[in-house]
Protein backbone atom coordinates (compact mmCIF):
# COMPACT_ATOMS: atom_id res chain seq x y z
CA UNK A 1 0.00 0.00 0.00
CA UNK A 2 1.62 3.54 -0.84
CA UNK A 3 2.10 6.02 2.34
CA UNK A 4 0.89 8.61 -0.36
CA UNK A 5 -2.14 7.36 -1.33
CA UNK A 6 -3.85 10.53 -2.30
CA UNK A 7 -0.81 12.16 -4.29
CA UNK A 8 -0.54 8.74 -6.06
CA UNK A 9 -4.37 8.40 -6.69
CA UNK A 10 -4.18 11.98 -7.81
CA UNK A 11 -1.19 11.55 -10.41
CA UNK A 12 -2.36 8.08 -11.50
CA UNK A 13 -5.59 10.04 -12.37
CA UNK A 14 -3.80 12.77 -14.65
CA UNK A 15 -1.72 10.29 -15.92
CA UNK A 16 -5.15 8.32 -17.32
CA UNK A 17 -6.98 11.04 -18.36
CA UNK A 18 -5.32 13.31 -20.99
CA UNK A 19 -7.71 15.45 -22.11
CA UNK A 20 -10.31 17.00 -19.58
CA UNK A 21 -13.65 18.42 -20.70
CA UNK A 22 -14.48 19.18 -17.28
CA UNK A 23 -13.68 21.53 -14.84
CA UNK A 24 -11.13 23.50 -13.83
CA UNK A 25 -11.25 25.73 -16.30
CA UNK A 26 -7.73 25.85 -16.76
CA UNK A 27 -7.40 22.63 -18.63
CA UNK A 28 -4.36 20.49 -16.73
CA UNK A 29 -2.42 24.19 -16.62
CA UNK A 30 -2.55 24.84 -20.34
CA UNK A 31 -4.47 28.12 -19.40
CA UNK A 32 -1.48 29.28 -17.76
CA UNK A 33 1.30 28.61 -20.33
CA UNK A 34 -1.09 30.33 -23.13
CA UNK A 35 0.36 33.80 -21.71
CA UNK A 36 3.83 35.06 -20.73
CA UNK A 37 1.79 36.29 -17.56
CA UNK A 38 0.11 33.12 -16.80
CA UNK A 39 3.85 31.09 -17.02
CA UNK A 40 5.50 33.52 -14.83
CA UNK A 41 2.35 32.45 -12.34
CA UNK A 42 2.96 28.58 -13.40
CA UNK A 43 6.59 29.20 -12.73
CA UNK A 44 6.80 30.21 -9.42
CA UNK A 45 3.06 28.71 -8.12
CA UNK A 46 4.52 27.27 -5.19
CA UNK A 47 6.79 30.06 -4.35
CA UNK A 48 3.55 32.42 -3.77
CA UNK A 49 2.29 30.03 -1.39
CA UNK A 50 2.89 33.30 0.94
CA UNK A 51 1.11 35.08 4.07
CA UNK A 52 -0.19 38.05 5.09
CA UNK A 53 3.29 39.60 5.68
CA UNK A 54 4.18 43.63 4.83
CA UNK A 55 4.13 44.53 0.92
CA UNK A 56 1.60 42.07 0.20
CA UNK A 57 -1.47 43.56 1.64
CA UNK A 58 -4.45 41.65 3.20
CA UNK A 59 -7.60 40.17 1.49
CA UNK A 60 -9.50 41.19 4.50
CA UNK A 61 -8.92 44.93 4.64
CA UNK A 62 -7.64 45.70 1.42
CA UNK A 63 -5.63 48.66 1.06
CA UNK A 64 -2.80 47.73 -1.56
CA UNK A 65 -1.96 45.56 -4.81
CA UNK A 66 -5.17 43.27 -3.35
CA UNK A 67 -7.51 46.89 -3.57
CA UNK A 68 -6.10 47.47 -7.11
CA UNK A 69 -7.04 44.28 -8.17
CA UNK A 70 -10.20 43.99 -7.06
CA UNK A 71 -10.64 47.07 -8.42
CA UNK A 72 -9.84 45.94 -11.49
CA UNK A 73 -12.00 43.08 -11.31
CA UNK A 74 -15.29 45.40 -10.89
CA UNK A 75 -14.22 47.55 -13.36
CA UNK A 76 -14.13 44.42 -16.17
CA UNK A 77 -16.94 43.28 -15.28
CA UNK A 78 -18.80 46.20 -14.53
CA UNK A 79 -20.14 45.61 -10.52
CA UNK A 80 -19.90 48.38 -8.43
CA UNK A 81 -17.79 46.23 -6.19
CA UNK A 82 -16.30 42.73 -6.43
CA UNK A 83 -14.32 40.46 -4.20
CA UNK A 84 -11.76 37.41 -4.19
CA UNK A 85 -13.13 34.24 -2.86
CA UNK A 86 -11.05 32.03 -1.48
CA UNK A 87 -13.86 29.28 -0.22
CA UNK A 88 -15.32 29.49 -3.30
CA UNK A 89 -19.22 30.11 -4.94
CA UNK A 90 -20.39 28.25 -1.42
CA UNK A 91 -18.93 31.26 0.60
CA UNK A 92 -20.18 33.91 -1.38
CA UNK A 93 -23.86 31.96 -1.74
CA UNK A 94 -23.82 32.49 2.29
CA UNK A 95 -22.48 35.52 2.19
CA UNK A 96 -25.36 37.02 -0.50
CA UNK A 97 -28.14 35.12 1.57
CA UNK A 98 -26.88 36.82 5.05
CA UNK A 99 -26.24 40.04 3.58
CA UNK A 100 -29.60 40.15 1.80
CA UNK A 101 -32.15 38.72 4.66
CA UNK A 102 -32.90 38.57 7.90
CA UNK A 103 -34.40 35.05 10.13
CA UNK A 104 -37.62 34.74 9.25
CA UNK A 105 -37.75 36.00 5.17
CA UNK A 106 -39.28 34.42 2.94
CA UNK A 107 -37.34 33.64 -0.33
CA UNK A 108 -38.07 32.07 -3.88
CA UNK A 109 -35.75 29.41 -4.54
CA UNK A 110 -34.94 26.85 -7.67
CA UNK A 111 -35.43 23.48 -6.20
CA UNK A 112 -32.50 22.31 -7.77
CA UNK A 113 -30.69 24.90 -6.34
CA UNK A 114 -26.74 23.84 -5.29
CA UNK A 115 -26.83 23.11 -1.64
CA UNK A 116 -24.90 25.45 -0.85
CA UNK A 117 -27.70 27.83 -1.41
CA UNK A 118 -30.05 25.16 0.83
CA UNK A 119 -27.53 25.56 3.74
CA UNK A 120 -27.80 29.65 3.58
CA UNK A 121 -31.62 29.27 3.66
CA UNK A 122 -31.63 26.97 6.65
CA UNK A 123 -28.77 28.75 8.66
CA UNK A 124 -30.42 31.95 7.83
CA UNK A 125 -33.75 30.57 8.85
CA UNK A 126 -35.60 31.52 6.00
CA UNK A 127 -39.02 30.00 4.52
CA UNK A 128 -38.54 29.34 1.23
CA UNK A 129 -40.64 28.42 -1.75
CA UNK A 130 -39.96 26.25 -4.31
CA UNK A 131 -39.83 26.99 -8.26
CA UNK A 132 -40.41 23.62 -9.74
CA UNK A 133 -37.93 22.31 -12.43
CA UNK A 134 -39.44 21.11 -15.53
CA UNK A 135 -37.97 17.67 -17.42
CA UNK A 136 -37.59 18.06 -20.98
CA UNK A 137 -39.49 14.79 -21.99
CA UNK A 138 -37.98 14.77 -25.40
CA UNK A 139 -34.21 15.03 -24.19
CA UNK A 140 -34.91 13.33 -20.62
CA UNK A 141 -33.01 15.87 -18.81
CA UNK A 142 -34.14 18.88 -16.34
CA UNK A 143 -33.08 21.82 -18.62
CA UNK A 144 -35.07 24.57 -16.88
CA UNK A 145 -37.31 25.47 -14.47
CA UNK A 146 -41.44 26.21 -15.47
CA UNK A 147 -40.92 30.26 -16.47
CA UNK A 148 -44.67 30.50 -16.26
CA UNK A 149 -44.91 29.13 -12.88
CA UNK A 150 -42.00 30.91 -12.19
CA UNK A 151 -43.72 34.20 -13.03
CA UNK A 152 -47.13 33.17 -11.48
CA UNK A 153 -45.40 32.18 -7.79
CA UNK A 154 -44.05 35.79 -7.77
CA UNK A 155 -47.04 37.24 -7.93
CA UNK A 156 -48.49 34.69 -5.55
CA UNK A 157 -45.55 35.90 -3.39
CA UNK A 158 -45.05 39.60 -3.40
CA UNK A 159 -44.15 39.61 0.33
CA UNK A 160 -41.17 37.20 -0.45
CA UNK A 161 -37.90 39.56 0.22
CA UNK A 162 -36.19 37.85 -2.93
CA UNK A 163 -35.54 35.06 -5.86
CA UNK A 164 -32.66 33.10 -6.21
CA UNK A 165 -31.94 32.45 -9.43
CA UNK A 166 -29.20 30.03 -11.12
CA UNK A 167 -27.70 31.04 -13.81
CA UNK A 168 -26.64 29.15 -16.12
CA UNK A 169 -28.20 25.72 -14.96
CA UNK A 170 -25.17 22.83 -14.95
CA UNK A 171 -26.07 22.16 -18.73
CA UNK A 172 -25.82 25.74 -19.60
CA UNK A 173 -29.41 26.63 -19.89
CA UNK A 174 -30.26 30.39 -19.48
CA UNK A 175 -33.28 32.02 -18.36
CA UNK A 176 -34.81 35.32 -19.46
CA UNK A 177 -33.10 36.82 -16.65
CA UNK A 178 -33.52 40.47 -17.27
CA UNK A 179 -37.28 39.72 -17.71
CA UNK A 180 -36.64 37.69 -14.17
CA UNK A 181 -35.09 40.69 -12.21
CA UNK A 182 -37.29 43.24 -13.84
CA UNK A 183 -40.36 41.92 -12.34
CA UNK A 184 -39.03 40.87 -9.22
CA UNK A 185 -37.54 44.78 -8.88
CA UNK A 186 -41.21 45.79 -9.34
CA UNK A 187 -42.40 43.79 -5.80
CA UNK A 188 -39.23 45.64 -4.48
CA UNK A 189 -37.32 41.87 -3.64
CA UNK A 190 -33.62 41.37 -4.09
CA UNK A 191 -32.76 39.34 -7.03
CA UNK A 192 -29.63 36.77 -5.84
CA UNK A 193 -27.97 34.79 -8.80
CA UNK A 194 -25.56 32.16 -8.62
CA UNK A 195 -24.02 32.22 -11.73
CA UNK A 196 -20.87 29.65 -11.09
CA UNK A 197 -20.82 28.24 -14.41
CA UNK A 198 -20.88 31.61 -16.12
CA UNK A 199 -18.03 34.04 -15.01
CA UNK A 200 -16.93 33.77 -18.65
CA UNK A 201 -20.39 35.17 -20.17
CA UNK A 202 -20.80 38.24 -22.08
CA UNK A 203 -16.90 37.96 -23.37
CA UNK A 204 -17.99 37.97 -26.68
CA UNK A 205 -21.22 38.30 -28.50
CA UNK A 206 -21.52 33.96 -29.20
CA UNK A 207 -21.90 33.81 -25.37
CA UNK A 208 -25.11 34.54 -23.25
CA UNK A 209 -24.81 38.08 -21.31
CA UNK A 210 -23.04 37.89 -18.11
CA UNK A 211 -25.50 38.10 -15.06
CA UNK A 212 -23.60 41.74 -13.42
CA UNK A 213 -24.47 43.09 -16.73
CA UNK A 214 -28.04 41.93 -16.20
CA UNK A 215 -28.99 44.18 -13.08
CA UNK A 216 -29.09 41.19 -10.36
CA UNK A 217 -28.49 42.62 -7.14
CA UNK A 218 -25.37 40.03 -6.29
CA UNK A 219 -24.02 37.88 -8.61
CA UNK A 220 -21.63 35.04 -7.72
CA UNK A 221 -19.37 33.01 -9.88
CA UNK A 222 -16.75 30.08 -10.11
CA UNK A 223 -13.87 31.30 -11.89
CA UNK A 224 -12.41 27.54 -11.49
CA UNK A 225 -15.48 26.30 -13.60
CA UNK A 226 -14.65 27.63 -16.98
CA UNK A 227 -11.57 29.81 -16.35
CA UNK A 228 -7.99 29.68 -16.41
CA UNK A 229 -8.23 29.88 -12.46
CA UNK A 230 -7.59 27.37 -9.39
CA UNK A 231 -10.18 24.98 -8.13
CA UNK A 232 -12.01 26.84 -4.74
CA UNK A 233 -11.55 30.14 -6.66
CA UNK A 234 -14.63 32.45 -7.44
CA UNK A 235 -15.85 35.95 -7.24
CA UNK A 236 -18.92 38.20 -5.64
CA UNK A 237 -20.09 40.84 -7.39
CA UNK A 238 -22.40 44.00 -5.59
CA UNK A 239 -24.52 46.06 -8.04
CA UNK A 240 -26.93 47.42 -5.28
CA UNK A 241 -24.56 49.74 -3.33
CA UNK A 242 -26.91 49.43 -0.05
CA UNK A 243 -25.65 46.21 0.49
CA UNK A 244 -22.28 46.37 0.35
CA UNK A 245 -21.50 47.11 4.25
CA UNK A 246 -23.25 43.96 5.09
CA UNK A 247 -21.21 42.32 2.54
CA UNK A 248 -18.25 43.12 3.77
CA UNK A 249 -19.13 41.92 6.82
CA UNK A 250 -20.11 38.75 5.44
CA UNK A 251 -17.90 38.13 3.05
CA UNK A 252 -15.19 38.33 5.99
CA UNK A 253 -16.95 35.64 8.15
CA UNK A 254 -17.15 33.05 5.81
CA UNK A 255 -13.61 33.47 4.46
CA UNK A 256 -10.74 31.87 5.75
CA UNK A 257 -8.02 34.22 8.17
CA UNK A 258 -5.52 32.68 5.98
CA UNK A 259 -6.61 33.27 2.55
CA UNK A 260 -3.95 31.73 -0.19
CA UNK A 261 -2.36 34.01 -2.33
CA UNK A 262 -2.07 31.44 -5.13
CA UNK A 263 -5.44 30.98 -5.21
CA UNK A 264 -5.90 35.28 -5.32
CA UNK A 265 -3.69 35.06 -8.23
CA UNK A 266 -4.78 32.77 -10.22
CA UNK A 267 -7.94 34.98 -10.34
CA UNK A 268 -6.32 38.02 -10.78
CA UNK A 269 -4.80 36.31 -13.83
CA UNK A 270 -8.25 35.16 -15.05
CA UNK A 271 -9.50 38.87 -15.47
CA UNK A 272 -6.26 39.19 -17.17
CA UNK A 273 -6.50 36.50 -19.52
CA UNK A 274 -10.37 37.46 -20.33
CA UNK A 275 -9.65 41.20 -20.95
CA UNK A 276 -7.03 40.36 -23.51
CA UNK A 277 -7.53 37.61 -24.69
CA UNK A 278 -10.44 35.85 -23.62
CA UNK A 279 -12.63 37.19 -26.76
CA UNK A 280 -10.77 36.59 -29.41
CA UNK A 281 -9.81 32.79 -27.76
CA UNK A 282 -14.17 32.14 -27.08
CA UNK A 283 -15.12 33.05 -30.33
CA UNK A 284 -12.30 30.34 -31.87
CA UNK A 285 -13.26 28.16 -29.35
CA UNK A 286 -17.21 28.30 -30.40
CA UNK A 287 -15.95 28.17 -34.03
CA UNK A 288 -14.68 25.08 -33.61
CA UNK A 289 -17.54 24.00 -31.21
CA UNK A 290 -19.91 23.74 -33.74
CA UNK A 291 -17.51 22.51 -36.71
CA UNK A 292 -17.59 19.29 -34.00
CA UNK A 293 -20.84 19.68 -33.27
CA UNK A 294 -21.85 18.86 -36.76
CA UNK A 295 -19.51 16.06 -37.56
CA UNK A 296 -20.56 14.41 -34.01
CA UNK A 297 -24.34 14.79 -34.86
CA UNK A 298 -24.22 12.50 -38.14
CA UNK A 299 -23.02 9.77 -35.69
CA UNK A 300 -26.18 7.36 -35.61
CA UNK A 301 -27.83 7.51 -31.71
CA UNK A 302 -25.42 10.59 -30.62
CA UNK A 303 -26.78 14.12 -31.18
CA UNK A 304 -25.59 17.24 -29.20
CA UNK A 305 -28.11 19.69 -28.17
CA UNK A 306 -28.65 23.57 -29.73
CA UNK A 307 -30.77 26.40 -29.16
CA UNK A 308 -32.61 25.55 -32.37
CA UNK A 309 -33.47 22.02 -30.91
CA UNK A 310 -34.39 22.79 -27.68
CA UNK A 311 -38.17 24.32 -26.49
CA UNK A 312 -38.81 27.74 -27.43
CA UNK A 313 -39.49 28.74 -23.98
CA UNK A 314 -35.49 28.51 -23.37
CA UNK A 315 -33.62 31.86 -23.62
CA UNK A 316 -30.16 31.16 -24.22
CA UNK A 317 -27.34 28.58 -23.91
CA UNK A 318 -23.70 28.55 -23.25
CA UNK A 319 -22.02 27.52 -26.81
CA UNK A 320 -19.05 26.86 -24.31
CA UNK A 321 -20.71 23.38 -23.56
CA UNK A 322 -21.87 20.32 -24.90
CA UNK A 323 -24.53 18.79 -24.07
CA UNK A 324 -24.59 14.98 -26.12
CA UNK A 325 -27.53 13.37 -25.83
CA UNK A 326 -27.17 9.39 -26.13
CA UNK A 327 -30.53 7.47 -28.32
CA UNK A 328 -32.86 6.44 -26.13
CA UNK A 329 -32.68 2.65 -24.76
CA UNK A 330 -28.80 3.08 -24.32
CA UNK A 331 -26.87 4.43 -21.56
CA UNK A 332 -25.16 8.12 -21.33
CA UNK A 333 -23.27 6.30 -17.96
CA UNK A 334 -22.13 4.06 -20.19
CA UNK A 335 -20.71 5.78 -22.79
CA UNK A 336 -19.08 8.34 -20.50
CA UNK A 337 -17.06 5.70 -18.71
CA UNK A 338 -15.96 4.40 -22.23
CA UNK A 339 -14.79 8.20 -23.21
CA UNK A 340 -12.85 7.98 -19.61
CA UNK A 341 -11.39 4.63 -20.98
CA UNK A 342 -10.46 6.18 -23.90
CA UNK A 343 -8.66 9.23 -22.08
CA UNK A 344 -11.55 11.30 -22.40
CA UNK A 345 -13.13 13.17 -19.19
CA UNK A 346 -17.02 14.30 -19.43
CA UNK A 347 -17.93 16.91 -16.38
CA UNK A 348 -21.14 14.53 -15.60
CA UNK A 349 -23.94 12.71 -17.10
CA UNK A 350 -28.07 11.62 -16.73
CA UNK A 351 -29.81 9.27 -17.79
CA UNK A 352 -29.64 9.90 -21.45
CA UNK A 353 -26.91 13.34 -21.58
CA UNK A 354 -23.38 13.77 -21.32
CA UNK A 355 -22.24 17.10 -20.32
CA UNK A 356 -18.76 18.33 -21.27
CA UNK A 357 -17.27 21.78 -20.19
CA UNK A 358 -15.55 22.92 -23.11
CA UNK A 359 -12.12 25.61 -22.63
CA UNK A 360 -10.25 27.83 -25.19
CA UNK A 361 -7.06 25.60 -23.53
CA UNK A 362 -8.56 22.29 -25.45
CA UNK A 363 -6.92 21.69 -28.45
CA UNK A 364 -9.09 20.85 -31.65
CA UNK A 365 -6.95 17.51 -31.69
CA UNK A 366 -9.61 17.17 -28.29
CA UNK A 367 -12.40 17.74 -30.38
CA UNK A 368 -10.93 15.66 -33.26
CA UNK A 369 -10.23 12.19 -30.51
CA UNK A 370 -13.83 12.90 -29.27
CA UNK A 371 -15.26 12.50 -32.45
CA UNK A 372 -13.39 9.32 -33.58
CA UNK A 373 -14.19 7.59 -30.42
CA UNK A 374 -17.44 7.99 -30.09
CA UNK A 375 -17.84 7.46 -34.03
CA UNK A 376 -16.12 4.17 -32.87
CA UNK A 377 -18.48 3.56 -29.80
CA UNK A 378 -21.18 0.71 -30.72
CA UNK A 379 -24.09 1.81 -29.19
CA UNK A 380 -25.32 -1.55 -28.53
CA UNK A 381 -22.56 -2.36 -25.43
CA UNK A 382 -24.88 0.01 -23.42
CA UNK A 383 -27.96 -1.12 -24.26
CA UNK A 384 -30.39 0.46 -21.11
CA UNK A 385 -34.10 -0.32 -20.66
CA UNK A 386 -35.62 3.52 -21.15
CA UNK A 387 -36.10 5.51 -17.87
CA UNK A 388 -38.77 8.34 -17.73
CA UNK A 389 -37.38 11.00 -15.57
CA UNK A 390 -40.13 12.01 -13.79
CA UNK A 391 -41.28 15.53 -12.38
CA UNK A 392 -42.16 15.57 -8.86
CA UNK A 393 -45.58 17.05 -7.17
CA UNK A 394 -45.12 19.89 -5.05
CA UNK A 395 -45.55 18.19 -1.70
CA UNK A 396 -46.99 20.35 1.13
CA UNK A 397 -44.32 21.97 3.47
CA UNK A 398 -44.96 21.01 7.69
CA UNK A 399 -41.93 22.08 9.14
CA UNK A 400 -39.54 25.14 7.23
CA UNK A 401 -35.78 23.34 6.69
CA UNK A 402 -34.33 25.18 9.60
CA UNK A 403 -36.52 23.66 12.15
CA UNK A 404 -35.72 20.25 10.89
CA UNK A 405 -32.22 20.31 11.69
CA UNK A 406 -33.14 21.20 15.23
CA UNK A 407 -35.80 18.21 15.61
CA UNK A 408 -34.74 14.46 16.85
CA UNK A 409 -34.72 11.84 13.66
CA UNK A 410 -35.42 9.22 13.42
CA UNK A 411 -35.35 6.17 10.80
CA UNK A 412 -38.16 4.13 9.71
CA UNK A 413 -38.36 2.36 6.57
CA UNK A 414 -39.26 3.86 2.93
CA UNK A 415 -42.06 1.64 2.80
CA UNK A 416 -44.30 2.98 5.79
CA UNK A 417 -42.90 6.77 5.50
CA UNK A 418 -46.51 8.20 4.34
CA UNK A 419 -48.02 11.08 5.80
CA UNK A 420 -44.36 11.31 7.79
CA UNK A 421 -42.26 14.40 7.51
CA UNK A 422 -38.88 14.09 5.67
CA UNK A 423 -35.49 15.26 7.35
CA UNK A 424 -33.42 14.78 4.27
CA UNK A 425 -33.18 15.97 1.01
CA UNK A 426 -34.31 13.08 -1.51
CA UNK A 427 -32.48 13.42 -4.61
CA UNK A 428 -32.28 11.10 -7.01
CA UNK A 429 -28.98 11.07 -9.60
CA UNK A 430 -29.66 11.71 -11.80
CA UNK A 431 -31.26 13.81 -12.74
CA UNK A 432 -30.16 15.63 -9.13
CA UNK A 433 -33.39 17.44 -9.01
CA UNK A 434 -34.95 16.43 -5.01
CA UNK A 435 -38.15 14.03 -4.92
CA UNK A 436 -38.89 15.98 -1.37
CA UNK A 437 -37.34 18.46 0.50
CA UNK A 438 -36.03 18.68 4.71
CA UNK A 439 -39.70 19.74 6.37
CA UNK A 440 -42.11 18.24 3.74
CA UNK A 441 -44.47 15.24 4.13
CA UNK A 442 -43.98 12.29 2.44
CA UNK A 443 -47.13 11.20 -0.03
CA UNK A 444 -48.20 8.30 -1.33
CA UNK A 445 -47.08 9.38 -5.26
CA UNK A 446 -43.66 10.49 -3.49
CA UNK A 447 -42.60 6.78 -2.56
CA UNK A 448 -43.78 5.80 -5.67
CA UNK A 449 -41.65 8.26 -7.31
CA UNK A 450 -38.43 6.79 -5.04
CA UNK A 451 -39.41 3.21 -5.74
CA UNK A 452 -39.49 4.13 -9.41
CA UNK A 453 -35.93 5.22 -9.62
CA UNK A 454 -34.79 2.53 -7.09
CA UNK A 455 -36.09 -0.40 -9.75
CA UNK A 456 -34.13 1.36 -12.37
CA UNK A 457 -30.72 1.47 -10.34
CA UNK A 458 -30.78 4.96 -10.15
CA UNK A 459 -28.68 6.30 -6.98
CA UNK A 460 -30.91 8.20 -4.62
CA UNK A 461 -29.08 10.50 -1.86
CA UNK A 462 -30.86 10.85 1.17
CA UNK A 463 -31.96 7.47 1.53
CA UNK A 464 -30.21 4.47 4.00
CA UNK A 465 -30.22 1.22 2.67
CA UNK A 466 -29.93 -2.23 5.11
CA UNK A 467 -29.59 -5.14 3.12
CA UNK A 468 -32.38 -5.32 0.70
CA UNK A 469 -34.62 -2.77 2.29
CA UNK A 470 -34.22 0.76 1.94
CA UNK A 471 -34.87 3.49 5.17
CA UNK A 472 -35.51 7.63 5.07
CA UNK A 473 -35.11 9.71 8.38
CA UNK A 474 -37.81 11.88 9.65
CA UNK A 475 -38.82 13.80 12.08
Amino acid sequence: MSRLPLLKGVLDYINENNISFSMPGHKNGDGFIRTDEGKKLYDNIIKMDITEVEGVDNLHKPEGIIKESLNLLKEYYGSKKAYFLVNGSTSGNLAMIFSCFQEGDKVLVERNCHRSIMNGIITRKLKPVYINNKIDKKYNAPLSIDEEYFFDTIKENYDAKGIIITYPNYYGICLDLKKIIKEAHKANMYVLVDSAHGAHFGVCEELPESAVKSGADMVVMSSHKTLPSFTQTAYLHINNSDLIDKSDFYVSAFTSTSPSYMLMCSMEYTRYYLQYFGRTDYKKLINTAEIYRKKINTIEGIHILALESLDNSIHDMDKSRYIINIKEGYSAEGVMSYLRKNGIQSEMNDTNNIILILSPFNKESDFKLLYNKLKECNLENYKEEKIVLLNADSPSIKLWPYEVIERRKIIIELDKSEGSISAEAIVPYPPGVPIIMPGEIISKNIIKMIQYYLKNNKSILGLIKDKDKYFIKIV
